[in-house]
């Protein structure tokens, strides 16, 4: 599988209880933090949830 990586952008405020839970779910607590995750389809639909609020960028 693909890695990404993953830099959130925008805050969670305003969002909704599921988008806020997507992003905790990908490991992001807070704005500019990055992570690097397996692009699996489970992650995949998680980022096409919160897409507004992140940057993705394939390593």
């Amino acid at each position: 599988m693909a890695k990404v990586k993953i830099t959130q952008i925008k805050s969670k405020n305003g969002a909704t209880k599921r988008q806020i839970a997507n992003l905790t779910g990908l490991g992001l607590r807070k704005m500019h933090q990055t992570v690097e995750v397996e692009l699996t389809p489970v992650t995949n639909g998680m980022l096409q949830k919160v897409l507004h609020l992140v940057k993705v960028e394939e390593i």
